[in-house]
């Protein structure tokens, strides 16, 4: 068996787990009756079950006692209308802003006559990460993420700039770790890999056809200074019974230096309106330049939003990897995590604290923490 078809397997496998995880539905057949009933009672004696494991979800839930304050979507911070004016940083955020809308509306100009009515714009998010723990220590992160509107060329090109790993991300991501430490471990800022992280720049075509049953993202560009790649993604949501929909997103990239890098998102979510929501997420990797065939992370969580743009969440994360024809689990533990917009809408602090462990490298369970200070533009 070659090393492809090693992945494709081990990928079906783990793919395949978390699917059963989802609870199929149970056929139970009854032990035939020794006593010599008549053929006519078989029907009884095999009961279908319409109920899954998921069935007992909401259940379980409602019955769960909470001394959590209620669900709120009440404004914390003033309206930007109403900050954009008042201080020194309220000026430079808003000519930031106006200064990427008006540079993305001269790059919309380049594909064709632009249209008043649909100017082009653009998002940027600058953001400070920071980690520490009592054997990596302190280490600091800075990251951009930027994307440009061209509706000129049909609304489906836009161009993404800075730290692409973030777009392999769920929309929902929560309980951040340093998965890609510094490369000089004596360094709490390493310069270089902040720039290579932070400098990629691409085309993105988005929902190319109509007849896929997905959304879809083709990007084509440059990241880590000379690595030429392609980045695809699919995307597909489900709403279930029950109040439940599951999120499936596939990601593939090619680069010339980085290779393959496949990543598989599933999302199973428990949503009811105006109640806190359930959530399972599951990631699998692989990645030529990754010493294991495949890495997996999954993170059972609860969310609350006490006022708008607030997150807490608490829950259970599990990881480990499979390599060699071995799985295996190498770090669990519980963690906790808020989010929220700071004096202003455009400024959000998020906090992490985990618990976990780390097998491989022969670590018991140890307090990790994350802040992110985060703009947006």
């Amino acid at each position: 068996m070659t090393i492809f078809q090693q992945t494709v397997t081990s990928h079906h496998l783990l793919y395949t787990l978390f699917a059963l995880s989802l609870g199929l539905p149970t056929i139970v057949n009854a032990a035939t009756n020794t006593t010599g009933q008549e053929s006519n009672n078989l029907a009884e004696a095999k009961v279908t079950s319409s109920e899954s494991l998921l069935d007992y979800v909401p259940k379980f839930v409602d019955a769960t006692p909470t001394f959590f304050p209620e669900q709120s979507n009440q404004s914390i911070v003033p309206p930007m209308s109403q900050t954009e004016d008042k201080t020194w940083v309220d000026r430079k955020q808003r000519g930031i802003r106006e200064w990427a809308d008006h540079t993305s509306v001269k790059i919309d100009d380049w594909f064709g006559d632009v249209d008043p009515e649909r100017p082009a714009s653009a998002t940027i998010r600058v953001m400070v990460d920071n980690y520490w723990n009592k054997y990596d220590e302190y280490e600091i992160k800075p990251r951009i993420r930027g994307k440009i509107k061209l509706p000129t060329l049909e609304k489906k090109f836009s161009v993404v700039f800075g730290d692409d790993s973030l777009d392999d991300e769920f929309s929902n991501n929560i309980a951040n770790t340093n998965t890609q430490p510094n490369q000089d471990p004596d360094k709490r800022f390493d310069s270089k890999q902040t720039r290579d992280s932070n400098g990629s720049i691409a085309l993105r075509w988005s929902d190319f056809s109509k007849k896929l049953p997905f959304e879809t993202d083709a990007d084509i560009g440059i990241r880590s200074g000379d690595d030429v790649y392609l980045r695809l993604r699919a995307k597909k949501n489900w709403d279930l019974h029950n109040d439940f929909h599951f999120n499936a997103e596939q990601i593939y990239r090619y680069g010339i230096d980085s290779e393959n890098y496949l990543r598989t998102n599933l999302e199973l979510i428990h949503a009811r309106p105006n109640q806190p929501f359930l959530s399972n997420q599951f990631s699998l990797t692989y990645a030529d330049t990754q010493d294991d065939d495949l890495t997996w992370d999954n993170r059972i969580f609860r969310q609350h939003q006490f006022f708008a743009n607030n997150n807490f969440n608490y829950g259970l994360y599990t990881g480990g990897y499979y390599n060699n024809n071995d799985l295996r689990l190498n770090s669990w533990g519980p963690f906790v995590s808020w989010r929220q917009p700071l004096w202003r809408e455009w400024f959000y602090v998020q906090g992490d604290l985990n618990y976990f462990n780390d097998h491989r490298e022969d670590r018991s369970h140890f307090i990790s923490t994350f802040v992110r200070l985060e703009a947006l533009f």
